[in-house]
């Protein structure tokens, strides 16, 4: 329980973090330092969340003589129900979507229509062309398919792992793999000059557990 509470603790501070570093809007967080803590302005990444998490949670371990890596075995299995449910808060806002399709579960509102519309210059920036009053790729609904069936599979595959820690590094390989292809549909990612910083970071997360459950 001790582990649990401060990893939620820091997972929220992570998450806020995270998203104040990478955002376009990072000069004015900083220069209005109180507009950090207005987190009910929007502005939550789940890569920050999973890393304050990790990092805070696995202290605590330590503080509490718990197996760590044990511990994150759990967490990386709980995590991935978590993100799977925690997805469809962007159906509810409207968000996290992705470029035009012709799919027919492509999503369309007014809260996309707007959303594209402020952002149809910023897209063309990026070399993104989208059509605001065309439905576009339910990116939310893709991860959170995702992330299901990978709690799915990790569950069955954790009566059969072979160290402590093999489930979690598991969990970054697998989550990565998903979230690379995805992040590439989305408008609204947050920006490393020209380079998609959760995209970067999924990649580096597939190669770095794949590599590391191999050694």
């Amino acid at each position: 329980i001790d582990v649990v509470l401060v990893s939620a603790l820091f997972a929220f501070v992570g998450a806020r973090l995270y998203y104040v570093v990478f955002s376009e809007e990072r000069a004015q967080f900083f220069s209005d330092p109180i507009t950090i803590l207005q987190v009910w302005n929007g502005g939550l990444a789940i890569y920050g969340g999973v890393i304050g998490a990790f990092l805070f949670g696995g202290l605590m371990c330590k503080v509490r003589k718990i197996n760590m890596f044990a511990m994150f075995d759990l967490a990386g299995i709980g995590f991935l129900l978590g993100q799977a449910v925690g997805r469809w808060g962007n159906f509810v806002n409207q968000e996290a979507f992705g470029v035009n399709t012709a799919m027919p579960w492509g999503m369309y509102s007014n809260g996309t229509y707007n959303e594209l519309l402020s952002a149809r210059s910023e897209l063309a920036a990026m070399g993104v062309s989208v059509d605001p009053s065309m439905p576009v790729h339910p990116c939310f609904l893709y991860e959170s398919i995702w992330c299901l069936a990978g709690f799915v599979l990790l569950h069955f595959y954790s009566k059969r792992r072979r160290f402590d820690g093999e489930i979690a590094l598991a969990y970054i390989a697998y989550y990565g793999l998903g979230r690379f292809f995805i992040e590439g549909l989305r408008t609204d990612s947050l920006l490393i000059g020209p380079l998609r910083a959760s995209q970067i970071l999924a990649l580096l997360c597939f190669l770095g557990g794949g590599v590391a459950l191999v050694i």
